[in-house]
């Protein structure tokens, strides 16, 4: 008896000591990181941090983390944000945000994001390169506003990209329930009577090639840029309107998507004006584009239900054999 009891002592002071040194090493990894980007002309602070967590988990846990890049004009701030992770095995990190509002700007476009339960989970391989595996979002209800006015909002968000057999291939699926535009967006597109406050289905199931596995060099140097699109489906359901799409695209070095995505739309004619009232089509566009849309609607024998194909080439994008215009650059900065 006494042999076992000085054998688990032996290994708890063991285990303990394990845990000390593991927790210092993570939190050490994480304000290094903090600095490293100070040197690299960021700004990049915190007011204090904290390990807790002890015996089974390493929880380090920043109070008011600000990060800023000035070379693309982003910059991220919150109340305090957690680093978790088993005690095993850091490269299983749950990354926990404030329920109190996160500041997001761009350039001089700042947006104030309030999410309950907000909750990033990562798998990274091991190695100094941290390659990402998988990654899930999720959170419950949340809003982003600006200047105090709601832009959108969700009851749910869910998000998983996770690495496939090609180190370079993510597959990435979506979902929001609830989703809500704001104000500001119905009013743009001429639809706060005529639809209900929120989606009924707004979701996304796609595989993206990119020039590079996603890893801590997307933080410190640039993001990995795709260069192919599988687009399975893309789904909304609002009211009576009705859009889905698939196809795949090829995207250059410049961002330059070629390809072609399938769609299929209900109650079309409700698009066109929200696509004309948002300025995505010029209004010298709109009667050509309807004439022809309603011709192609009447060959299905639905005037209400439209399959057509976007057609991306030399930087163009056309329905069928009517060009839009330029097609949109696809590069993630």
């Amino acid at each position: 008896m006494r042999g076992l009891i000085r054998l688990v002592i032996v290994i708890t002071v063991i285990w303990s000591a394990y845990w000390f040194v593991a927790g210092f090493g993570l939190r050490n990894a994480i304000t290094t990181w903090f600095d490293g980007q100070q040197d690299r002309g960021w700004q990049a602070e915190y007011s204090q941090v904290a390990t807790a967590g002890y015996p089974f988990n390493h929880v380090t846990r920043l109070d008011n983390p600000a990060l800023a890049d000035p070379v693309n004009g982003t910059a991220w701030s919150a109340d305090w944000i957690e680093f978790q992770s088993p005690a095993i095995w850091p490269g299983q990190q749950m990354l926990r945000f404030a329920d109190t509002p996160q500041r997001l700007s761009y350039f001089d476009q700042t947006s104030t994001i309030t999410a309950a339960d907000l909750v990033a989970e990562l798998q990274l391989q091991p190695g100094i390169a941290l390659v990402l595996e998988k990654m899930a979002l999720t959170s419950g209800s949340w809003s982003i506003a600006d200047d105090g006015e709601a832009q959108a909002a969700g009851e749910t968000l869910q998000l998983i990209m996770a690495q496939t057999a090609s180190p370079e291939t993510y597959a990435i699926s979506a979902r929001i329930d609830g989703f809500t535009p704001g104000d500001d967006l119905r009013e743009l597109m001429r639809s706060a009577t005529t639809l209900p406050q929120s989606f009924e289905t707004l979701e996304l199931d796609m595989t993206t090639v990119f020039d590079k596995p996603w890893d801590r060099s997307a933080l410190e140097q640039g993001r990995p840029q795709p260069t192919r699109i599988d687009l399975r489906l893309a789904e909304m359901k609002w009211g009576a309107l009705r859009l889905f799409a698939a196809g795949e695209l090829d995207v250059d070095a410049q961002g330059i998507p070629n390809g072609e995505i399938a769609i299929k739309a209900e109650n079309w004619r409700d698009m066109i004006a929200m696509a004309n009232a948002a300025g995505a089509l010029p209004d010298q566009a709109v009667d050509p584009v309807t004439r022809a849309l309603n011709f192609m609607a009447g060959l299905g024998g639905n005037p209400n239900a439209l399959d057509l194909q976007l057609n991306f080439r030399d930087g163009f994008v056309a329905v069928g054999p009517l060009p839009l215009g330029p097609a949109p650059r696809l590069i993630l900065r």
